[in-house]
């Protein structure tokens, strides 16, 4: 009977932990409130636009001869920010997948120098269970692919800078060129960590348009 007993109690146990409800952030979200979720999020990043089917942000700093002065050992002269979001399969996808393309200036090296990647879900309908965590303030985790580093970024100043940090490195190319001679690497260094980028009109972010379809969607924002 104390065997029985005590099986019961153990079943009773198990029944009651299955049951307790999952923090809200785990919950499953309805189909509506992803949409909501997501459009809300996507009108802070697009400045009031919903990606129909494709948007795009553009962020940019160029720095001037005094801030250089003043931080002698900060390499990035200009930097360039272009954040894109669509949904790949229109008919599948609930939620706008995110990516990247970042443009860079040297002070001490001659060149146009860029990057790009993928960002996942905005953080207002990440799924705990699938997506990858994101630190508490951050928006997105952008990686460039094949362990090629890559930015953390989330808006600030009401929606109207972003903040990029850069926690170790993030691969570069010079020119668009995909060889590996022309590949090299963005070190965080001391003055080469953390970047703020103002909202810019996104005509000038077409250094970074992959195709003539999305330099003409950039010039005509």
């Amino acid at each position: 009977m104390a065997a029985i007993r005590n099986l019961t109690i153990l079943v009773g146990l198990l029944a009651a932990i299955v049951t307790v409800p999952r923090p809200a952030a785990a919950q499953n979200l309805t189909t509506l409130d992803l949409t909501t979720a997501d459009a809300d999020f996507a009108k802070r990043m697009f400045a009031g636009t919903v990606p129909k089917p494709k948007a795009y942000a553009c962020f940019v700093r160029s720095y001037d001869a005094e801030h250089l002065a003043q931080h002698p050992l900060q390499k990035v002269s200009v930097m360039k920010l272009l954040i894109s979001a669509e949904k790949l399969d229109p008919k599948e996808d609930k939620v706008l997948e995110y990516s990247f393309r970042l443009g860079v200036n040297f002070r001490d090296r001659p060149g146009n120098f860029d990057s790009s990647g993928e960002c996942g879900h905005a953080p207002t309908v990440r799924n705990p269970d699938s997506d990858p965590p994101v630190a508490t303030g951050i928006d997105f985790e952008c990686d460039v692919d094949c362990d090629g580093g890559g930015v953390t970024v989330n808006l600030a100043n009401s929606d109207a800078s972003i903040i990029v940090k850069l926690p170790e490195r993030i691969r570069i190319w010079k020119g668009k060129d995909p060889d590996e001679a022309a590949m090299s690497a963005l070190m965080a260094g001391a003055d080469d960590k953390v970047f703020r980028l103002d909202r810019a009109d996104p005509s000038q972010c077409v250094a970074l348009a992959y195709d003539r379809k999305e330099l003409a969607a950039l010039r005509h924002k």
